[in-house]
């Protein structure tokens, strides 16, 4: 079975509508021939060098990616460029490449969803409402049952794949966990949300050194969250597969595949 480009970009943003999209995304068909026939998508976080090839060996007539190829704007594709090169590959492939970025982090099974369900999460809410009820960026829920800072840091070990620099914590190993922030990709921003605030941990990806210090400062003085810093690719990559099972759904007879390329772009680290 095959359809269009059209009729799969047109699934795509039903399941995660780009009109909810934050105003600075760029999600979307990116590029590719609406009228093109696709009978296979391909799914990653990122399109890089190792996913465009896995997608053209597949022989997929699109890939589907996470985070935008062009979110910021772009003087040239000259093939001397790496953006330029991954649009040549896949256009002489003849496979469309689609976006769906934070319109499927808001939705409900979006990343951030995806991982609060994964982690049992209860009474599960929007760490920042969408313009739809239920919807929103990151999101805040109970665990079943307590457990300790250290064994949680374990758990998403267990939960997310592996990465070099897998995962950091700033808190007591010992620190009784029961309310839960998260919020998959970067999310340092949200560090004051009251959600977050009102939470004993807050997870997500690429905390930088100040908002952490000043998070860990505060929290010692009148309270607040430890933290969880995991790999924003990984944090993400949980969401392929719930993706791909809605896309099976809706359209049946549609092949499609997940990456397991990891694209998180660190290689090793060395302890001291």
């Amino acid at each position: 079975m095959s359809v269009t480009v059209r009729e799969v970009n047109a699934v795509i943003e039903g399941l995660w509508p780009i009109e909810n999209a934050e105003p600075w995304d760029s999600p979307g068909l990116l590029s590719g021939s609406p009228g093109a026939e696709v009978s296979s998508i391909h799914l990653a976080v990122d399109a890089v060098a190792e996913t465009v090839d896995e997608a053209v060996e597949l022989g997929a007539g699109l890939l589907l990616v996470h985070h935008p190829l062009l979110l910021r704007g772009v003087t040239t594709v000259a093939e001397t460029t790496y953006k330029g090169s991954m649009l040549a590959r896949l256009i002489r492939a003849n496979c469309a490449l689609v976006a769906a970025h934070t319109n499927a982090d808001i939705v409900d099974n979006g990343v951030s969803s995806v991982i609060a369900r994964r982690l049992g999460l209860v009474n599960e809410v929007p760490l920042v409402e969408g313009a739809v009820p239920g919807t929103g960026l990151g999101r805040a829920g109970d665990l079943a049952e307590r457990v300790t800072l250290g064994r949680l840091a374990l758990i998403l070990a267990e939960l997310l794949p592996a990465t070099a620099t897998g995962i950091r914590v700033a808190g007591a190993y010992d620190t009784l966990i029961s309310r839960v922030a998260l919020c998959g990709g970067a999310g340092d921003s949200l560090i004051g949300n009251p959600l977050v605030q009102a939470a004993d941990v807050y997870i997500t990806s690429d905390l930088r050194h100040h908002p952490a210090s000043e998070a860990r400062e505060q929290a010692a003085i009148g309270g607040g969250p430890a933290l969880i810093d995991v790999s924003h690719w990984a944090s993400e990559w949980l969401w392929l597969d719930v993706a791909a099972t809605q896309l099976r759904d809706a359209l049946p007879g549609v092949t499609v595949t997940v990456s397991d390329v990891r694209t998180d772009p660190w290689d090793f680290v060395v302890t001291q």
